[in-house]
């Protein structure tokens, strides 16, 4: 692909000690060497997220943390966000790119200003990331780099969401899913279990539950 990534990414600070500023900025400097071994027409690729390729990703991905930064954002709807995908494909590739990797940095700031909430935007964004690694083929999609922040944000978010309380088992670690009363468990490899948390296709061999359905670990869509 050339240098475009690289030539629009920016040095990747620790400005901020909250988790899901941290982790935007982590998966910003991840995701570059991904997108700079693929080839343009690799970004045509399918990905888990319906009707999207991996360059309709990384477009709503950008839109997303451009509108953050802004302060202006939308409800996120399926609606909201094809609409920003649908505006975007009469971009450049190297526009996509260059609103993508400036809003990394920016959307970073206004999580940390938000004191919490904006962190599911943090979160989303690292997730898509998986989106687009594993479109494009690279092993252990969805646990780059960050994923203990990321492990740490999704049980925060399973408990804000009031998940069913449950035992988590990840990778033979004891956590806590959910809130309220225990009623049930979970055993599974950090990976399946993002999967699980983002409906993200996860291998029915990797994981067991007890006492819960597949869908009471969703926490993205």
């Amino acid at each position: 692909m050339g240098d475009g990534p690289r030539h629009y990414a920016r040095s990747m600070g620790s400005e901020t000690t909250r988790a899901a500023a941290r982790l935007l900025l982590i998966e910003a400097a991840a995701l570059r060497p991904v997108l700079e071994a693929a080839a343009i027409e690799d970004l045509d690729l399918p990905t888990v997220c319906a009707g999207w390729s991996v360059r309709d990703v990384l477009a709503h991905c950008g839109a997303a943390m451009t509108m953050l930064a802004s302060g202006e954002v939308h409800r996120f709807t399926p609606a909201d966000n094809q609409r920003d995908v649908e505006a975007r494909r009469r971009w450049s590739l190297d526009a996509v790119l260059g609103e993508l990797f400036a809003g990394y940095r920016s959307a970073a700031v206004a999580i940390a200003d938000a004191g919490g909430v904006f962190d599911g935007v943090g979160l989303g964004e690292w997730m898509h990331g998986g989106d687009v690694r594993e479109a494009l083929g690279v092993a252990d999609a969805y646990v780059s780099a960050g994923s203990d922040l990321a492990l740490r944000l999704l049980l925060e978010r399973s408990e804000q969401m009031g998940r069913p309380g449950a035992e988590a088992h990840i990778d033979g670690e004891a956590h806590r899913f959910g809130a309220g009363v225990v009623t049930g468990s979970i055993e599974a490899d950090l990976e399946t279990f993002v999967r699980l948390c983002g409906a993200r296709r996860p291998d029915p061999g990797r994981y067991r539950l007890v006492g819960l359905d597949p869908s009471d670990l969703v926490l993205f869509s």
